[in-house]
């Protein structure tokens, strides 16, 4: 697939809760080429150098146009979240390695997200729903502030779980409270998995454990998002990889979490 720079209308920048922001821009010939689990680059500042990097943001979606989904974090997000309808983004993607598909065995697959992680999993949902098997989101949060109605989930027949540790939504704890909703039959299920390192530790662990088969989406502070600069370099069973290159789809037995 190649590589496309090119600068595109922002069509939508609205926040969706207090935490999070969605952006939708008109990147047509980008979205024919996105594969879940990919990643963009973003130039936040049009006039300065600062921020000097670009920002990496996940593909939320990728139809018509192309969907990221983020929170304020520095001062690249916040300059992004004052892009209004008709600004221009400078946007340089498809970057990264997508996730690979489940079996065709599976009957079940389990997205498991962590706050900001839920970002890569809608793409997904969309490929996964033309495939005859039971979707199921577990998502956990630190609060309501983090918690959006996720309508488009429901749309593709994603059966959506939420926890948060205040208990403000769903259950009160971390999202390994909601592992019960996970047939534990390596043959029928398949994870994906995106979040902090300590959700994901606990997500490899149950794996591992009942031998179900998954991948991961690693997040990592990025520079050249190409591989290059390896400072989002991370331990895996095979030496160190490149989120921004080798991932950021890893197996999920595969990455070493600390």
């Amino acid at each position: 697939m190649k590589k496309i720079q090119n600068k595109y209308k922002v069509l939508v920048n609205e926040s969706l809760c207090p935490q999070y922001w969605h952006m939708v821009f008109d990147a047509q010939e980008l979205a024919a080429e996105v594969r879940p689990g990919q990643f963009v680059h973003i130039r936040c500042d049009e006039e300065g150098l600062q921020p000097f990097f670009r920002r990496p943001f996940s593909v939320y979606r990728a139809q018509k146009y192309v969907e990221i989904f983020y929170a304020q974090v520095g001062r690249g997000t916040k300059l992004l979240s004052l892009k209004k309808k008709g600004d221009m983004v400078d946007v340089l993607g498809p970057l990264g390695t997508p996730f690979e598909m489940p079996p065709q065995s599976t009957k079940q697959v389990i997205l498991i997200a962590g706050g900001i992680g839920v970002a890569p999993m809608l793409i997904l949902s969309d490929v996964l729903k033309k495939k005859k098997c039971e979707l199921v989101l577990l998502y956990g949060a630190r609060s309501r502030d983090c918690v959006y109605p996720m309508k488009e989930f429901k749309d593709n027949g994603v059966k959506v779980h939420v926890a948060t540790e205040d208990g403000s939504v769903g259950v009160r704890g971390r999202v390994s409270v909601l592992f019960d909703k996970i047939e534990k039959d390596p043959a029928r299920t398949f994870i994906y998995t995106c979040g902090p390192n300590p959700m994901l530790k606990a997500v490899q662990t149950f794996a591992v454990k009942h031998n179900i088969l998954g991948q991961v989406a690693c997040e990592e502070m990025m520079a050249c998002g190409l591989g290059a600069c390896l400072g989002c370099a991370i331990e895996t069973k095979n030496g160190y990889k490149t989120v921004c290159h080798d991932g950021p789809a890893f197996n999920l037995d595969e990455v070493i979490f600390h």
